[in-house]
């Protein structure tokens, strides 16, 4: 874009930094030039990342170039394939700035495959299961473990406009840990819904009443760098294909060994196991990180995570971060500023409105002169048309999506107790509950290959819905 354009001109005077961050124009143009040929204006990096084509072209080369067998063998071929995993293993402590005396990765189908990991493992007999209200439905299903076992659950609620955490009823609740059981307090780094970023300083706290601390860090580390020698949570969930794309269908727990040693798991398989008899009646898991590695891991796949965390590494932080910061700053400053010939807002934001400790996704939904809700689902409909890629709904979180849309307990109660509603709900049902509200709202997450064009298109387009 031109330097003469007006609004390039003003963009570039509220976010001066921002040519600082020309290294990713300059990727784009060769690494991802698939999206401008073919016209794409992707706006859901908060639903999954886009890969970089040397990553592919790395990727195939090393597969073409050798072969692999399954790991569970001392046989070449297999040993080639071990000697690649654990290498990778180590890459990802490595990224994350993790002490391999400390913790250890876990790989996992996904972030929802290492949460299942430690909800289905943990020792929640007599302990307590405290949670934030705003967070993905994989740390909500956690849930159902701790009730099986006898635990208490207890949700934090989060408060409009900016749904931050309630600190001081946080604070309460984390000096009252069980004195007969084991306690786990699980909060995102990042919300996936209002793209708060919640204080690390949970952390600490929690730790120093004796909780062991879930941080999902799914939607936080795409953009925004987890050190984990300065922040020590226990259990860490990350998703690859969020952060870079490819390959899809692999994830990690990252866990501190002292941790770990607490779970205890529901079940064994092939390759989480020393020895396991049927006869006798009995089995030994593995040490470590096989323990939780369920059958035959993706070795193929495995390899084209480090290879991804490269990538990022050549990047950099500091730039993703900026360039996200100040394209999702321009975003959220044109947004709020819109209005109809009648002066009602076009949008209401649901989360912060300044770039002060939150990421780059805005949640929002749109409004006519009336002041009425737009349907998020027509919103879509018209943004497809556009060839914008965005997301609409409560994208997995419940907690957020109910306190921002003003859903109250009377109502979900009333909604879940109607006859005919005890074993089904479909969505057009609850939609039909909670008479006429949003039942959803839409999400436009900027990331790591945006430019100002995209945030561009998409302005013209919400413009387009003024009257």
């Amino acid at each position: 874009m031109a330097q003469s354009d007006p609004d390039l001109v003003a963009f570039l005077k509220a976010y001066p930094t921002y040519p600082t961050t020309h290294i990713i124009d300059d990727l784009r143009s060769v690494e991802y030039a698939r999206l401008d040929v073919g016209g794409h204006i992707y706006l859901d990096y908060t639903g999954g990342g886009l890969y970089a084509e040397s990553q592919l072209r790395r990727h195939n080369k090393l597969l073409a170039e050798h072969v692999f067998g399954n790991p569970h063998s001392t046989n070449p071929t297999s040993q080639a394939a071990t000697q690649l995993v654990e290498h990778a293993r180590e890459y990802v402590l490595k990224f994350f700035n993790a002490d391999p005396e400390e913790y250890l990765a876990i790989f996992t189908s996904n972030a929802s495959g290492a949460l299942k990991l430690v909800g289905e493992s943990y020792p929640f007999h007599n302990g307590r299961y405290l949670l934030t209200f705003d967070n993905h439905n994989s740390v909500n299903g956690i849930r159902e473990f701790a009730h099986a076992r006898g635990a208490n659950v207890t949700y934090i609620p989060v408060a409009l406009p900016d749904m931050r955490v309630d600190a001081s009823q946080l604070s309460r609740e984390l000096a009252q840990p069980s004195k007969r059981g084991h306690n786990l307090f699980a909060f995102p780094a990042q919300s996936n819904f209002s793209s708060v970023q919640h204080p690390m300083e949970f952390i600490d706290e929690a730790h120093k009443y004796g909780w062991d601390v879930l941080l999902d860090a799914a939607a936080f580390v795409p953009t925004s760098k987890l050190d984990l020698s300065v922040v020590k949570p226990d259990f860490v969930p990350v998703s690859f294909y969020k952060m870079f794309g490819y390959p899809t269908g692999l994830g990690a727990l990252i866990a501190r060994k002292e941790a770990l040693a607490k779970l205890q798991r529901p079940w064994f398989a092939g390759g989480t196991i020393t020895v396991a008899s049927v006869q006798g009646d009995k089995y030994y898991l593995a040490d470590g990180a096989s323990a939780f590695e369920d059958g035959t891991i993706d070795y193929l796949n495995i390899p084209a995570i480090e290879i991804g965390l490269k990538h990022l590494e050549s990047i950099g932080y500091d730039v993703i971060h900026e360039r996200v910061y100040s394209l999702t700053g321009w975003l959220l400053d044109n947004l709020t500023e819109m209005k109809h010939s009648n002066g009602a807002p076009l949008v209401r934001v649901y989360g912060p409105t300044k770039m002060v400790d939150r990421g780059g996704a805005v949640t929002v939904n749109f409004y006519d002169r009336d002041k009425q809700a737009l349907d998020h689902r027509f919103i879509e409909e018209q943004a497809n048309e556009a060839g914008i890629s965005l997301r609409t709904g409560c994208f997995c979180n419940p907690g957020a999506g109910e306190i921002a849309l003003g859903i109250s307990r009377v109502e979900l109660d009333v909604c879940f107790t109607r006859p005919g509603h005890e074993e089904r709900l479909t969505v057009d049902d609850f939609r039909h509950c909670i008479d006429g509200k949003s039942s959803g709202a839409v999400r436009i997450s900027v990331g790591m290959v945006t430019n100002f064009n995209d945030v561009q298109r998409f302005l013209a387009f919400a413009r387009g819905l003024l009257s």
